[in-house]
């Protein structure tokens, strides 16, 4: 097998900046900007901008749409477009 071609694969912190939610596990991502994680070590730090913790499917703050009624709408305002009298 060839050595070095392969990405290191290391502890890694990702971090939610939207909720300061951060969270340590393995990756081979890289970073530039590093973090001290609460055990006292130094991790390379990735940020995002939606984790577990403010996506709405997993909150549950969705938005839900009233598809309904812009049905309704659309059948009214085109329904007999397409039909032969």
């Amino acid at each position: 097998m060839k050595q070095d071609i392969h990405p290191q694969y290391r502890p890694v912190v990702f971090k939610d900046m939207g909720s300061e939610f951060a969270f340590l596990t393995r990756s081979t991502i890289d970073s530039d900007e590093t973090i001290e994680w609460e055990d006292g070590n130094t991790y390379p730090l990735v940020k995002l901008e939606v984790t577990s913790d403010t996506h709405p499917f997993y909150t549950g703050k969705q938005n839900i749409m009233d598809t309904t009624g812009k049905v309704e709408r659309f059948r009214k305002r085109f329904g007999m477009m397409g039909k032969k009298q």
